[in-house]
C-alpha cells in the first residue's frame, strides 16, 4: 500500500528540559524534520510529561484548533477569556484560538507528573471568535467501540467542537477485537497512534506510541494484538 506513512515512536523528536520531557510527532520548536511538518491539517501532536508544579507560562496562539488530552495527572489551564480550570485524567480540552488567545498551562499537582497529548489542527475558518470547552469522557464508553472526542462544529456528531472537518476518536480494544472505520470524505485520511498496547493495521504492527498515516482508502481496519488504547484522527489531507 503506497498511501501510508509510518511514524515510529522511537523516531519522534525529543526535547528534555528537565521539567518538561516532550516527544514531537511533527516538527516543533527546536525539532525540525522536513519530512515531518504535518499530516494533512494535523500540524502538532506532542506527547508531553510535565513535572509537578511546573508548566508553560502565558503565551499567545491564533488561528489554530488546539486539543489537549490528559492521559495521566491533571493540568491547570488559565486564559484571557476568563477560564481557569483543572483538566483531569480522561478529560479533553479544546480551544479555538481564532483571532488570538493567551493562556498558561501548569501541572495541577506538586508531587506527580502530568502526561498529556497536545494536538494542533489548522482550522478551516480563520479569525473566528476564540472559544473554549472541556469534557470528561467515560472510559467504559470506548471499550471495543469508537468514542468520539472531537467533531466539526457544524455537525451534530458527538464530541467537543472545532472549526475543521476532522474527527478524533479513542478506543480501548480487547485482544483480537477489530474495528473498521470509513472516512466521512474521500478527501480525508487517518492518523492512528497507539497510546498503549499493540495493533495490526494495513499489514503492519504498531506498538506503544507508534503511529501511521493512511489516505485514499475507502476504509481501515484495526485489530488489537493485545489489550490496546488507540487514538484515531480523521483529518482533511488538503490544508
Amino acid at each position: 500500500m503506497n498511501n501510508t506513512i509510518s511514524y515510529p515512536a522511537n523516531r519522534r523528536g525529543n526535547a528534555d528540559h528537565g521539567w518538561l520531557k516532550a516527544k514531537h510527532s511533527f516538527s516543533f520548536a527546536g525539532y525540525n524534520d522536513p519530512s515531518k511538518i504535518h499530516f494533512g491539517v494535523l500540524r502538532v501532536l506532542n506527547d508531553d510529561i510535565v513535572a509537578g508544579g511546573m508548566g508553560f507560562g502565558k503565551h499567545p496562539h491564533d488561528n489554530m484548533e488546539i486539543i489537549t488530552i490528559i492521559l495521566d495527572g491533571a493540568l491547570e489551564h488559565s486564559d484571557n477569556m476568563g477560564h481557569k480550570e483543572a483538566i483531569q485524567t480522561g478529560e479533553v480540552q479544546v480551544m479555538s484560538a481564532g483571532t488570538g488567545v493567551s493562556h498558561s498551562e501548569y501541572n495541577h499537582n506538586k508531587d506527580k507528573d502530568v502526561n498529556l497529548f497536545q494536538i494542533w489542527l489548522f482550522p478551516n475558518k480563520r479569525n473566528v471568535e476564540p472559544r473554549y470547552d472541556q469534557r470528561m469522557f467515560d472510559p467504559l464508553e470506548r471499550i471495543n467501540k469508537l468514542q468520539t472526542l472531537v467533531s466539526p462544529i457544524d455537525k451534530n456528531d458527538e464530541g467537543l467542537k472545532i472549526h475543521q472537518d476532522a474527527w478524533i476518536y479513542r478506543t480501548q480494544m480487547d485482544t483480537a477485537k477489530s474495528q473498521t472505520i470509513k472516512p466521512h470524505s474521500a478527501k480525508n485520511g487517518f492518523y492512528v497512534m497507539v497510546i498503549n498496547g499493540s495493533i495490526g493495521i494495513v499489514g503492519q504492527t504498531l506498538n506503544r506510541r507508534d503511529a501511521i498515516g493512511i489516505w485514499e482508502q475507502e476504509q481501515i481496519t484495526i485489530t488489537a494484538n493485545e489489550n490496546s488504547d488507540v487514538l484515531i484522527l480523521e483529518v482533511p489531507m488538503e490544508i
